[in-house]
């Protein structure tokens, strides 16, 4: 399978303005920029898009291994924090903190802890990031 998201750009770093755009559809032409990305301004900003596909990526590998172990969620809330810093040549994503409040009916805890390590190890976004992952997950 192979997908493709796009964007474009005009101007400088601070003055520019740019558009990302995805090949579903589900974005189209959405802003971005230096003051959306550094300083909270409205648009949106690569981290925070990857943070997105982590967050739903994990959620759905996670999907798939509960029904391995015969469980089906009833609800799973993933939040992706992602960690943007400075070093010497540059900006890296240094960290993805993800956090999960999950409901399953017949889950105990541990084999939920257990599962949910195994989905934050197998999802793809996990192994394309060289950030360091961390995971809480909490059973309601």
């Amino acid at each position: 399978m192979k997908t493709n998201g796009s964007a474009v750009w005009s101007g400088g770093i601070k003055d520019g303005k740019g558009a990302i755009s995805s090949q579903s559809g589900a974005l189209k032409e959405y802003p971005y920029g230096f003051a959306s990305r550094f300083e909270g301004k409205p648009g949106t900003n690569p981290e925070e898009l990857i943070g997105a596909a982590h967050a739903g990526c994990f959620t759905m590998a996670l999907s798939l291994i509960l029904g391995e172990a015969g469980l089906t969620a009833e609800k799973m809330e993933t939040k992706a924090d992602v960690t943007l810093e400075k070093q010497e040549e540059g900006f890296a994503i240094t960290a993805v903190h993800l956090t999960l409040q999950a409901k399953i009916p017949g889950a105990d805890e541990a084999k939920f802890q257990e599962l949910a390590a195994k989905a934050k190890a197998g999802c793809p976004v996990s192994k394309l990031l060289k950030a360091d992952i961390t995971l809480d997950a909490t059973l309601l």
